[in-house]
């Protein structure tokens, strides 16, 4: 039986079989280049971005459709300076606070009326009534609480207060700051329609942290806004881009049901890590790979990539991480068409293929 994009995604999911995989796309850049507005005019529009999605879903037919604003919308409503560039997402650029000691100083966002979290709840809310039944909607809940505390305090900061015992308990009550940040804006994500919320660590990853940094500073604020909203009903994705494998079992005990992951992980050991406890989202390299190879080579890495991940369930197809704004749309359609025709699943689990 065929199903729909929503009801393909929710069985993975859960943990069961789906008729093929479902195929996510991180396509708001491209969305963005596309558009023809200035990058500056669409990240701060949100009805510009769900046009943007929507024309892309109806041009490519993915299942998932991710809502992100980049890594600085959040952190730009808690006070950080953000720049707009021209030919990416925004970024950030000045920390709302000085020290550990201004912690005071930082006021909690409402997404409802604080920019620009407005304009991407907008954005969710719009796609999520256009697609419906046909779309599987990922709201961008943006970073998480260690990455969000990086930007809200500057990474120089940042990083230094994690080597001073002196100053741990600061860093915490920041990061307790973040987690509640963190958390309104999941729950506005999902009041405006999103099926599932995504979170952003990847200042938490190995290729910027340690495992034991991670274990002992950036997990148990994950873990417990992942379960608080959990108890609300309201399911995590986890995304931390670079080499995770050494942290993908500590990812999947935050209670997070998916784990954004890219190419640089050992995908039989994230396959094993994961195995009947989270979905795997990803991982082909979006940059080497979709936006600079051939279809061909679309095809290849992502028919690898099944053969790994994809038996027994437990993944949903796409890309590591975020396509750059030029990756042509023959590659875009290539891995479409590679879930589609290489990901299809016999009952007992197994690709057809």
């Amino acid at each position: 039986m065929t199903m729909t994009a929503v009801e393909r995604t929710e069985t993975v999911l859960a943990g069961r079989i789906p008729d093929r995989v479902p195929v996510d796309l991180h396509d708001t850049l491209v969305a963005a280049r596309v558009s023809g507005l200035p990058f500056p005019e669409f990240y701060r529009d949100g009805e510009a971005i769900a046009a943007g999605l929507i024309a892309s879903w109806r041009e490519y037919g993915h299942d998932v459709l991710l809502i992100d604003g980049g890594t600085s919308t959040l952190a730009s409503a808690c006070g950080v300076g953000v720049e707009y560039l021209e030919d990416s997402t925004p970024v950030s650029l000045t920390p709302a606070i000085g020290s550990l000691d201004d912690i005071d100083q930082l006021i909690l966002p409402d997404p409802a009326t604080s920019r620009p979290l407005q304009e991407m709840l907008k954005a969710t809310s719009i796609v999520a009534n256009e697609v419906g039944e046909d779309g599987f909607v990922m709201g961008i809940a943006d970073q998480g609480p260690f990455s969000l505390a990086s930007m809200i305090l500057g990474m120089e900061e940042f990083l230094i207060a994690q080597m001073d015992l002196g100053s741990r308990d600061k860093l915490h009550r920041l990061l307790d700051f973040c987690e509640e940040a963190y958390y309104r804006y999941a729950v506005a994500q999902v009041e405006a329609g999103a099926h599932l919320v995504s979170m952003g660590e990847s200042i938490a990853g190995p290729d910027v942290c340690s495992p034991a940094i991670y274990r002992e500073i950036a997990f148990p604020h994950e873990e417990r806004v992942t379960k608080r909203l959990l108890r609300e009903g309201i399911r995590v994705q986890n995304h931390i881009c670079g080499n995770a494998t050494p942290i993908v079992a500590d990812m999947v005990e935050t209670g997070a049901v998916a784990l954004g992951l890219d190419f640089k992980c050992d995908l039989p050991a994230i396959k094993e890590a994961t195995r009947g406890r989270a979905t795997i989202v990803g991982t082909i390299d979006p940059s080497g790979i979709i936006a600079r190879g051939t279809p061909d080579d679309v095809t290849r890495a992502a028919r690898e990539e099944l053969a790994i991940l994809g038996p027994g369930g437990g993944l949903i197809f796409g890309a590591g991480c975020a396509l750059p704004p030029d990756t042509p749309a023959d590659n875009i359609h290539a891995l479409i068409e590679a879930g589609h025709r290489h990901g299809r699943y016999a009952p007992d689990g197994s690709l057809l293929e």
